[in-house]
């Protein structure tokens, strides 16, 4: 069996959305409010504010400074809270880190530059640029369908000397490279997409950066812990069971409009997107209620607790 890693950046990390007000605005009561209840009640055991699901490009760098403020405030030592600093400019992306490790973030999650296209050699100086500029651990973002730039397992090697790049998430969809990538370093792998979570973690991955976890984040944990526990079958049934549930939010449209219909449905702090993504409208976010109801209702004990699980 595969050796299971603990990983630097906990094992089951919220893709956290960014919760606005009614007028688009940051709403940073509500983070705090929506952080608690990912940890204390999801039983996340880290956070990552301003990733993609956390429409990072539409928040300005004081935002997200507040924005991380907040979340480190209202979960103290209880979470590993992983800023997200990515952006397509080097000086930028440097900027966002020094400011996050001011605030006190655990760790950053840096995406490749996008849009501009860079080469590997680029790729790796803007890198190892971010990873020099702080103390804080790096969880490379791998993201090709979103960037346009895939991290080759080269360039990730090569990476991985830095002795402050300790992971990375992986929405690559290139599970040979990730075997690849594991099997040569020391990097801890963390589960990108949902759907990946528990294939990445039979295979030595050390947890996952989750969307569904703002909706759905025990049952998403129930599949680690099943795993972790030893119960392979009931983790891969408690997995093909979320999947209509990963599905529904992940495809269609952005899974932050999905998962911010969801919270809002149920009273918790989300608000609106803000353009270029548009909110669901009463249709969408009523299937999706649908599927959620569906998936996580079930009263039979499937997603009970597992003895020897974290």
């Amino acid at each position: 069996m595969p050796t299971i890693h603990a990983g630097p950046f906990g094992r089951l990390a919220a893709a956290m959305v960014t919760p606005f007000d009614a007028a688009g605005e940051l709403d940073a009561e509500g983070a705090q409010r929506l952080a608690v209840h990912l940890v204390d009640e999801g039983g996340c055991d880290a956070l990552v504010p301003s990733g993609t699901t956390g429409e990072s490009p539409v928040t300005s760098d004081s935002e997200k400074t507040v924005l991380l403020r907040a979340v480190l405030e209202a979960v103290g030592d209880r979470a590993t809270v992983v800023a997200g600093v990515g952006s397509s400019d080097t000086r930028r992306t440097v900027a966002l880190a020094r400011a996050a490790e001011r605030a006190g973030a655990h760790g950053l999650l840096v995406v490749t530059p996008y849009y501009s296209r860079p080469t590997q050699e680029a790729v790796v100086h803007h890198l190892r640029t971010v990873a020099d500029a702080t103390g804080l651990p790096v969880l490379l973002y791998d993201i090709p369908g979103r960037t346009g730039t895939a991290l080759t397992a080269e360039t990730l090697l090569r990476l991985a000397e830095h002795p402050r790049v300790r992971g990375v998430k992986d929405c690559a969809y290139d599970l040979l490279k990730s075997s690849r990538v594991m099997g040569e370093s020391g990097l801890a792998y963390y589960a990108g997409c949902d759907e990946s979570a528990l294939p990445l973690r039979a295979i030595g991955g050390a947890g996952c950066v989750s969307t569904v976890a703002n909706v759905a984040a025990p049952h998403t944990r129930a599949v680690l812990d099943a795993y972790d526990a030893g119960r392979h079958t009931l983790a891969a049934r408690r997995h093909l069971a979320l999947a209509p549930l990963i599905e529904a939010v992940m495809a269609g449209q952005p899974g932050t409009v999905a998962v911010k219909a969801l919270l809002n449905a149920r009273g918790l702090p989300a608000g609106p997107v803000r353009g270029p993504l548009l909110d669901a409208d009463a249709v969408l976010t009523a299937r999706l209620l649908e599927v959620l109801d569906r998936t996580t209702g079930d009263g039979s004990g499937e997603w009970a607790p597992v003895a020897g699980s974290r």
